[in-house]
């Protein structure tokens, strides 16, 4: 009997793992959108600017929503004291701190120009250090900052409140003060175990020191401990990978991230110090992504989507279960769906039907600050039909399903005539065993949530209209 998606979290995931065919994962090993936003954000342009991004800000205002629908707010602190050469991420790397101090008297001259649009005391219910490296502020750095967003927005008190940390850059007296500062969700960057992967990625961190860390972030009392993993990386192999995974069953965090390696050097510089010919084969990826599913499920996490993995106890995946998941630029989430202000160089955001970015460079960044003016320097107006697709797709990533009668109301559309085309597509995933499709509904299957990606690509009409991929990651 094939179970409905709603009870797969209680259901025997190992056996559900161990399904996934290799002919599918080696057919949908194909470059696809991750959707933490739709449209995605290779399509916004420079013709949306500061101006446009104000009047977001404003409208939001008008309506009365501060007190009434929190925000997330995003900090990126871009700076790293040692270059990781797989890695895609903005930064800066320095051992120079005093940029710190700078940047943080940077950041709170965005936080007044944006409250200044946005109206004092704006309801706040997450917050995300990201970079770069967040620690690589010190104690007094980061003290400062959070005490000015709390003075400048009104954080609730169930909120969740977390940060990005590099375990080089911490010890237990440190992670005891991200606890004092309220952090509740702490997120470790792992990636690999093994000695001779962290020297090819020139990221060498002891396995010992991340498990007294990990140990000591438990005893601290952090709501949800995360670890970061990527596959493909050089010097890796099946068998090399299956120890780090052991290594991670047996440090049981309670959320896993699970990412494939994408090797870009073209497009970003660091990755150029890396040996192709060190990078597994295709086959060897996809053995290590096949690994993974059973391992961890055997271990007894449960599969959330696209590449996370959560114990079930955990709030994300009582969440999945719960049909209360979203996704945002930050990934999976528990939170409801919320605006997303964007503060730093390069920060993304989200404010009603508009995405949002800051300047990609610290010169600009600066530059626009001193200018008295917003650093946003492109970004993107939705179209109804963005908003439509946006609702569908992101309803197949976290949900699982979409029911046309819901669409239909909220959209005012015919769901079976305005996307013919797609379910005609749908068809062929459904003979794949992806997705089941009825008059009511598109479900995705047990199989098919490993696939999500694909299935949501489907509706994307940007990338239905011109197929170029090559600037996104491998689904698999």
């Amino acid at each position: 009997m094939t179970l409905p998606l709603s009870t797969i979290s209680e259901a025997d995931p190992v056996a559900r793992a161990g399904a996934v065919p290799p002919s599918l994962l080696r057919r949908f090993d194909v470059p696809g959108p991750r959707y933490t936003s739709y449209p995605t954000a290779d399509r916004f342009v420079d013709a949306f600017g500061a101006e446009d991004y104000a009047q977001a800000l404003e409208q939001r205002r008008q309506v009365g929503l501060a007190a009434r629908l929190p925000l997330s707010l995003y900090v990126h602190i871009p700076f790293c004291e040692a270059l990781c050469y797989y890695c895609a991420c903005n930064k800066i790397v320095t051992r120079r701190h005093e940029k710190g101090q700078d940047y943080l008297a940077y950041l709170a001259r965005e936080v007044e120009l944006q409250v200044a649009h946005l109206g004092p005391n704006a309801s706040v219910s997450q917050l995300h250090l990201g970079g770069g490296t967040p620690t690589f502020l010190d104690d007094a750095a980061l003290t400062a900052l959070v005490a000015m967003l709390r003075r400048s927005f009104s954080f609730t008190a169930d909120g969740e409140w977390s940060i990005e940390v590099d375990p080089r850059t911490v010890d237990a007296r440190r992670l005891a003060h991200l606890a004092t500062l309220g952090f509740n969700r702490i997120s470790f960057g792992v990636q690999d175990f093994d000695v001779q992967v962290q020297k090819a990625v020139h990221r060498i961190q002891p396995a010992h020191e991340v498990f007294a860390l990990v140990q000591a972030a438990r005893e601290l009392g952090f709501r949800s401990i995360n670890t970061d993993l990527i596959y493909g990386l050089p010097r890796q192999s099946p068998s090399s990978f299956r120890r780090t995974l052991d290594q991670v069953a047996q440090l049981r965090p309670d959320r896993i991230a699970l990412y494939a390696y994408a090797h870009l050097p073209e497009r970003f510089k660091p990755q150029r110090r890396i040996a192709a010919e060190e990078l597994p084969s295709a086959d060897a990826k996809l053995e290590m992504l096949s690994q993974a599913i059973e391992r961890l499920t055997q271990a007894g996490y449960r599969y959330i989507g696209m590449d996370h993995f959560a114990l079930p106890e955990d709030s994300l995946a009582i969440a999945r279960r719960q049909g209360r998941l979203h996704r945002n630029f930050q990934g999976y989430s528990t939170q409801p769906d919320c605006d997303i202000v964007g503060l730093g160089v390069s920060a993304i955001g989200r404010v009603g039907a508009s995405y949002s970015q800051n300047a990609k460079t610290l010169d600009e960044y600066y530059d626009l600050i001193d200018q008295g003016r917003l650093p946003v320097v492109r970004g993107l107006a939705l179209s109804r039909d963005d908003v439509l697709r946006r609702a569908v797709i992101m309803a197949l990533m976290c949900q699982g399903r979409v029911d046309f009668e819901t669409i239909d109301a909220a959209y005012l559309v015919d769901f079976r005539r305005y996307f013919a085309a797609e379910l005609e597509t749908l068809e062929a995933l459904q003979a794949d065993g992806l997705v089941r499709l009825s008059a009511r509904e598109i479900e995705v299957t047990e199989t098919g949530w490993f696939f999500v990606r694909a299935v949501a690509m489907v509706f994307d009409r940007h990338l239905q209209a011109d197929r170029t991929r090559t600037r996104f990651s491998r689904i698999i």
